[in-house]
């Protein structure tokens, strides 16, 4: 459900130019509440070429549907579904002969299980989920056995030079 005008600025990231910005406007309700409307930060570069050239070269082939506030289109220049991803999604995965319990929101868990390994902020990770709570976040992190064994090297290392000092 994302428009072009979705993306803005972000003072703290000149760097990543006009996608740097995303106004989530249909994120996830509470209980009765409506959907919960959050800016999440584009943090990883390549995603912010990928949108400028999108938005600069292939948007603009829908002709007069490419003036409509959608930012991602069909091949007849209406609004993507999500039911649409979904199937892109599973032939894609078919195609690369990979499980089908992968999903599209596998790519979520994905996200915050690499931005845990990268050294990310757990706070920042939960705030860009859009969740309430840090035990959801956690719930979604996966680190790989590399990762975890670097963390507890880097924790013995602390321990030790803390004794030895």
């Amino acid at each position: 459900m994302l428009d072009v005008g979705d993306f803005g600025a972000n003072p703290a990231a000149p760097e990543l130019g006009a996608f740097r910005m995303c106004q989530v406007r249909f994120g996830k309700a509470m209980r009765g509440s409506p959907p919960r409307r959050r800016a999440v930060a584009t943090v990883l570069p390549w995603s912010v070429d990928v949108l400028a050239q999108y938005v600069e070269e292939v948007r603009p082939l829908h002709g007069a549907a490419a003036r409509g506030p959608a930012l991602f289109l069909t091949e007849r220049g209406t609004r993507i579904s999500p039911r649409s991803i979904d199937d892109r999604f599973a032939a894609w995965r078919a195609a690369a002969e990979l499980p089908s319990e992968l999903s599209v929101h596998c790519l979520r868990h994905s996200y915050i299980s690499h931005g845990v390994e990268d050294g990310m902020d757990p706070l920042f990770l939960q705030y860009q989920a859009g969740h309430s709570w840090a035990s959801t976040t956690a719930g979604y992190t996966k680190v790989g056995s590399d990762h975890m064994n670097k963390m507890l090297r880097a924790a013995l290392d602390r321990a030790f030079l803390r004794e030895e000092q």
